[in-house]
């Protein structure tokens, strides 16, 4: 059974928006492809295998697209005590003294370009670490099999 993904509402809206785009594309490809086809008398065919490539390319982007948006469920946006995904949260990185405002996001959707914040994936090592994490807790990350270390301190959960 395909595995549930969790969305937030502006993540959904852009994945929507990102296919139709890809759409658009795949019509423009395949014009070119047609034209590439019809004009395919001379021994050049370098331009004909580019098109196809490209036309199989935006196919499996669309294919990834549709199936993230069949299996995404839309997750509820609201006040909690916790971080969740969907949470948009503001750390202060302890090494910099800057506070840095992201959100919480499922990997599809921080994969996307685009949206109003910062996004970090809850796959990420950052993302783990916040799961569950409460206003005024601190947690390290070691990034680089420990070579690495980012030290924040959670002190805001938005929505």
């Amino acid at each position: 059974m395909a595995r549930e993904v969790k969305l937030t509402q502006e993540g959904y809206e852009r994945l929507q928006r990102t296919l139709e785009q890809e759409y658009a594309r795949l019509a423009e490809a395949t014009r070119i492809l047609r034209e590439q086809m019809e004009a395919g008398e001379d021994d050049e065919d370098n331009g004909l295998e580019e098109a196809k490539r490209e036309k199989l390319n935006i196919e499996a982007r669309i294919e990834e697209l549709e199936d993230t948006l069949a299996r995404a469920t839309v997750i509820a946006s609201g006040q909690q005590d916790t971080v969740t995904l969907g949470s948009v949260i503001v750390l202060h990185d302890e090494r910099t003294g800057k506070d840095l405002r992201v959100q919480l996001v499922s990997a599809p959707e921080a994969a996307v370009l685009g949206g109003t914040l910062p996004r970090i994936s809850e796959d990420s090592p950052v993302g783990v670490k916040l799961l569950g994490r409460k206003v005024g807790e601190s947690f390290v990350v070691s990034l680089d099999e420990g070579k690495r270390q980012l030290a924040y301190r959670l002190v805001a959960i938005e929505s």
